[in-house]
């Protein structure tokens, strides 16, 4: 398969350079930090609480990851580039944008107060900023690993799983933190600290979960469409405006929840119904990218059944919502690999016909053979049969022509049909000019006499 070596290097340098910074940042803000702040119960209970929260995040998320997976079930990316996203998310994004939230949460509190320090915090600098380190990973991938990245569908993926990262990392430091914040208020009461715990669970683990997800994969939607166009204008705005709705959806739920705050009312009060008709758009959305994404596979893969690279039966296997799992019982392992294989060479075939529409080239077009090849082994490795082509008449037959006999094959090799001014006859008629060979002009062999 070709790769584009170069590029990956260089991104993966990148990500490196910001994952370890990201990490760096994250272990001073919410390990060492808080080791010089004062604590009436002991800063030990700090990390005791951020234990427990560890132990409600990180559960939660595996049981969130199962959707995205449901959403990519037609041509799942490596799990290697998900884990790096997840990882991502998880700690670059939350240790690049902490830094910053907390600085620009500082220098409004100096200027507007609490609420000052809040509103910059959690309404400008928090949905600009988070959305921006998120983005960035899927950013990343368009660029730096273009065949693992085929349109819509992929870009919301890698963005949910960087949000999902993000998200998990995050709620893990608002339950220890509002835990410890409970225990030390009500003077080390392990119960006051459980409940605030269990109320920020209910409402970002139960109530939002899917909120970062919602917000990032409008960044990762403006991508896809950026990586589906042949237009240069949209190319450049898809993900200019799917940032903005990014941010703008982000912005609106945080600023609920501060105004809550202020007018002391439950945060479900005002976030509820936003958040319901937020998750509604969003299904529906992935509802219409899922389908979308099985109708391409199909009409890029019918003409494979024509010429015999698959069959009939293992069409409906790639465009089925349980496909892998049919193919699994059938043929083990290798047939969730044969599935996948085709499901690549459709959407491989696809991006050759929208470069191709635009006049571009894509790297796409050097795996179609490949992958075409290993469909075949893959079919060999699990004893399955190989289809036939579908039937196109006897190999070599010609239709009709004018002048010509319907005829099956080649036409007759002996002497020619008859032709226009010329007798029924065999070899070729006598020239006008020269004598029988033989007796003047050219002798046998080619002799000059």
């Amino acid at each position: 398969m070709p790769t584009d070596r170069g590029r990956k290097i260089v991104g993966a340098l990148l990500y490196l350079l910001l994952l370890l910074t990201g990490v760096g940042l994250l272990l001073f803000l919410f390990a060492l930090a808080p080791l010089f702040e004062q604590s009436r119960c002991g800063v030990g209970n700090y990390f005791y609480y951020m234990f427990i929260g560890a132990c409600l995040a990180f559960p939660a998320v595996i049981a969130y990851l199962f959707v995205p997976v449901v959403i990519d079930r037609f041509d799942p990316e490596p799990w290697w580039a998900l884990l790096l996203a997840f990882i991502w998310g998880g700690f670059a994004a939350t240790g690049l944008s902490g830094a910053i939230n907390t600085f620009l949460g500082i220098a409004g509190g100096l200027v507007g107060g609490d609420v000052g320090s809040a509103f910059i915090g959690s309404v400008i600098s928090a949905p600009i900023f988070e959305e921006f380190w998120k983005g960035l990973f899927v950013f990343g991938v368009f660029i730096f690993l273009r065949t693992e990245f085929d349109g819509i569908v992929d870009g919301v993926i890698y963005a949910t799983f960087a949000a999902l990262g993000f998200a998990c990392v995050e709620n893990v430091i608002y339950y220890g933190n509002s835990g410890f914040a409970a225990f030390n208020q009500s003077a080390c009461n392990d119960d006051k600290a459980w409940e605030a715990i269990t109320g920020t669970f209910f409402v970002r683990g139960v109530l939002s979960p899917w909120g970062h997800p919602l917000y990032t994969s409008m960044t990762g939607l403006g991508l896809g469409i950026a990586r589906e166009t042949t237009r240069l204008w949209l190319k450049i705005l898809a993900p200019l405006v799917g940032f903005i709705l990014a941010v703008t959806l982000h912005a609106v739920w945080n600023g609920s929840a501060l105004l809550s705050a202020i007018l002391n009312l439950p945060v479900i009060a005002l976030t509820i119904l936003t958040y319901i008709f937020f998750v509604f758009l969003f299904t529906i959305l992935m509802i219409g990218l899922v389908v979308r994404e099985g109708i391409i596979i199909r009409k890029f893969l019918t003409d494979e059944v024509a010429i015999g690279t698959i069959s009939q039966q293992e069409l409906q296997w790639v465009c089925s919502p349980i496909g892998r799992t049919k193919a699994m019982f059938s043929r083990g392992m290798k047939g969730r690999a044969f599935v996948h294989s085709c499901a690549t060479l459709a959407l491989k075939k696809w991006h050759v016909a929208r470069a191709t529409k635009g006049k571009k080239r894509t790297i796409s077009v050097d795996f179609i053979v490949p992958l075409r090849q290993e469909i075949a082994r893959l079919r060999q490795q699990s004893g399955a049969a190989s289809p036939q082509p579908a039937a196109a008449g006897p190999i070599g037959a010609y239709p009709p022509q004018q002048g010509y006999p319907p005829q099956q094959g080649y036409p007759p090799q002996q002497g020619y049909p008859p032709q226009q001014g010329y007798p029924p006859q065999q070899g070729y008629p006598p020239q006008q000019g020269y004598p029988p060979g033989g007796q003047g002009g050219w002798g046998p062999g080619g002799n000059v006499r």
